[in-house]
């Protein structure tokens, strides 16, 4: 068994990574087949051809501060043994799989950037003071009632950061300095005219630099901690963070 591996950053949300590497497909030119996908996190695709006897090309996605870090790896067998086999592996196909899998990557990072600039992204941010972290309490929608972390969203041209320490000053009325990335969770319907799940929320958490939060937009604002965050009515988005916020807490 034979085997490469690959990373590359993806400037991209993870749900915008993972749909464009689907359609973009492999750069394998042995007939690979489908065997397990989980968006936008993994998937899995298996066949062979040629030298190969069997091709196994596995990717993983990966949510991070800068965007999204696609992990491949690709492993093969092949047909011929000993040390012939050996000699193959090194001088052709370890060459041409080199070469295809790095063009694939470029060409994901470059089509998953432009796909990116043609979605609606969310930020939210989980604040920290002590070993409390602010919730607030939707007033309007058909989430009224729910709670969530404060944010919104990306306006064109705007950073992701920049957005964040916007949307908490129009709907806090506080100066934040956003710290560490948290997490991501894919969303339903943001994108306008695309499919549901197409974006995704992203948070940080961070502190608050000045000013007391007010209930701008919002029903209800509460400082809570780590073993009363579960007790709450949560946002189906915001829900999944829950762990990573616990485990912040317990940490700081």
């Amino acid at each position: 068994m034979f085997q490469l591996r690959f990373t590359t950053l993806v400037e991209a949300p993870l749900t915008v990574a993972f749909d464009v590497a689907r359609v973009l497909g492999r750069p394998w030119p042995w007939a690979l087949t489908e065997v397990a996908s989980d968006r936008p996190h993994a998937d899995e695709h298996r066949g062979g051809g040629g030298l190969m006897a069997q091709v196994r090309h596995t990717r993983h996605f990966h949510p991070t501060g800068a965007g999204t870090l696609v992990d491949e790896q690709v492993e093969w067998d092949n047909r011929v043994p000993g040390v012939l086999g050996r000699l193959l592996d090194q001088t052709v196909v370890r060459r041409h799989v080199l070469a295809a899998m790095q063009a694939h990557l470029d060409l994901l990072a470059a089509a998953a950037q432009r796909r990116a600039e043609d979605v609606v992204q969310v930020v939210g941010a989980a604040l920290v003071d002590g070993d409390r972290v602010l919730v607030a309490q939707r007033g309007g929608g058909s989430l009224a009632g729910l709670w969530e972390f404060p944010g919104g969203k990306v306006e064109p041209g705007e950073s992701e950061l920049a957005a964040l320490v916007r949307e908490c000053r129009e709907e806090l009325a506080v100066e934040i300095a956003p710290q560490a990335f948290l997490g991501e969770v894919p969303l339903p319907g943001v994108v306008a005219g695309g499919e549901p799940g197409a974006s995704t929320l992203r948070v940080w958490w961070g502190r608050i630099e000045s000013g007391d939060p007010v209930d701008h937009e919002h029903t209800e604002l509460r400082w809570v901690r780590a073993d009363e965050l579960e007790a709450l009515d949560w946002i189906p988005a915001d829900r999944p963070l829950l762990p990573a916020v616990r485990a912040l807490l317990a940490r700081l």
